[in-house]
């Protein structure tokens, strides 16, 4: 690091050479690069809006910059394994890219993000009539704010398989032309619920409004619930199932907003699915564009981490294990995959809580994230006394810092609020469980969780050149 420069007053010198200020990102940073490269990232979060649209589009662009799937490149191996690139589609919902490095005995060097976020989720039998009106029933998924889906415009994103065994791709409400979807609050003037907001706004209540003209034919004496018969019926003439195929279907409510530019200097960016999809793209875009890679690099993009990682798509299920056990015998060498493990490092790539100034009181603010400031390093995470915590070691957050500094990386503290206040995990503590040095670093959102999250565009690039540089460079 470069010796600061003294200015005369010894008060001050001693101030400069002791004190941390925060720097603000827009201070180091070109800003038409930062705007060019946030207008890839709008393509991006447009483009995948569930984990499933999110591994098909980051596949789409890994195949652009030369990767293969793992089975490919296992078929027939080229003798200089290093600098090349692979990829492994785990179920279509998380996905691991590799370059690989000069020997995997040297360890991996993981940035991990996940893909899935709050949303609602079709119950597995949906539909129903009433008032004639047909409507959808859900279950939200993750942690929501209930009454921020309301009157909100609304997309389905999915897939459904049918009897046969056909899976059939369902994205509607995205499209110029497209319908959208909404649940409907009540008016103000007949509304005099009080009490508990999480209890005035019940899960039961968020129902989506799905169609409104009846079927008609000349005969239809008898049969009941003619709205939703008309909904199944457009359905089937556009997708060739029934409601039954429903049941084994994956069919997720999410919002239907473009990103879109915040602020009269257009500095800000407010879309769904900042948590996580912000650090996803960053950490591919990262490692598409390192220059060198001497020790293998993985970006892993993780489903369910909004549930509490579970499943064989999520951060609980160490699929990577299982790539570098493969990837083993081609390097010729002895090391085990625990050894390999002890010389891995992750970054566990995932938002931090930006300080909202409507509600600061929330915060401990020298402890907190500020839009703007560069990527967020959290040292910890879990509830109260760390409860359920990923705490990163001295010695991985020092590597972290003085990596950073080194490259002039903009970077900034944060935690997720005051001590008792509240509290939340990430992917980290299940590669920590296994084993890696792992610390979490990522991007500062205010809204979290809610249909339209914000994020700096600086934080958003600075984020993207930390990463880079941590695959560049090996410890």
């Amino acid at each position: 690091m470069a010796k600061k420069e003294t200015t005369g007053n010894p008060v001050k010198d001693i101030h400069k050479r002791l004190r941390r200020e925060p720097v603000s990102a827009w201070s180091r940073r070109d800003r038409e690069e930062i705007f060019a490269f946030n207008e890839g990232y709008k393509r991006f979060l447009f483009a995948g809006t569930t984990e499933r649209t999110s591994v098909n589009e980051t596949i789409r662009l890994a195949e652009e910059n030369g990767y293969i799937p793992f089975e490919t490149f296992l078929e027939n191996p080229p003798k200089k394994l290093e600098g090349q690139k692979v990829y492994y589609n785990n179920r279509g919902k998380s996905v691991a890219f590799w370059v690989l490095g000069k020997d995997i005995a040297d360890g991996v060097n993981f940035v991990a993000a996940h893909v899935d976020s709050p949303r609602l989720d079709l119950k597995p039998a949906p539909l129903y009539e009433d008032t004639d009106l047909c409507l959808a029933k859900t279950h939200y998924y993750g942690g929501v704010k209930k009454y921020q889906w309301f009157n909100v415009p609304l997309g389905i994103d999915g897939v459904v398989m049918k009897a046969n065994g056909e899976k059939v791709p369902v994205r509607i409400g995205f499209e110029p032309g497209d319908p959208i979807f909404v649940i409907s609050d009540l008016l103000p003037h007949l509304d005099r619920r009080e009490g508990d907001i999480t209890k005035v706004f019940q899960a039961e209540t968020l129902n989506v409004l799905m169609g409104s003209i009846p079927l008609t034919f000349e005969k239809t004496e008898g049969v009941k619930d003619l709205v939703l018969l008309n909904v199944l019926n457009l359905l089937n003439e556009r997708y060739g199932f029934v409601e039954e195929d429903l049941f084994s279907a994956e069919l997720e409510i999410v919002p239907a907003i473009e990103p879109k530019d915040v602020g009269f200097d257009r500095s800000m960016l407010a879309a769904y699915g900042h948590d996580d999809r912000v650090c996803a793209y960053t950490a591919l875009k990262a490692l598409f564009d390192a220059r060198s890679v001497s020790k293998t690099a993985c970006t892993i993009l993780l489903d369910k981490e909004e549930i509490g990682s579970v499943g064989s798509t999520g951060a609980n299920h160490t699929f990577w294990k299982k790539l570098i056990k493969r990837l083993l015998p081609l390097y010729h060498t002895e090391a085990s995959i625990d050894t390999i493990i002890e010389r891995s490092m992750v970054i566990s790539a995932d938002v931090a809580a930006g300080i909202n100034p409507s509600f600061k009181e929330v915060h401990e603010e020298k402890n907190a994230a500020k839009l703007g400031y560069g990527i967020t390093i959290t040292k910890y995470t879990g509830r109260g006394g760390k409860g359920g915590a990923s705490d990163a070691h001295a010695e991985i957050v020092g590597y972290i810092r003085r990596l950073f500094n080194e490259a002039g990386i903009v970077w900034q503290n944060g935690l997720l609020g005051k001590v008792d206040q509240g509290g939340g995990g990430t992917v980290a503590l299940f590669f920590a469980n296994e084993g890696l040095s792992v610390i979490d670093a990522g991007v500062a959102v205010l809204g979290m969780h809610s249909p339209y999250e914000i994020v700096s565009k600086a934080d958003v690039y600075e984020t993207y050149l930390a990463y880079k540089t941590f695959f560049e460079h090996s410890k």
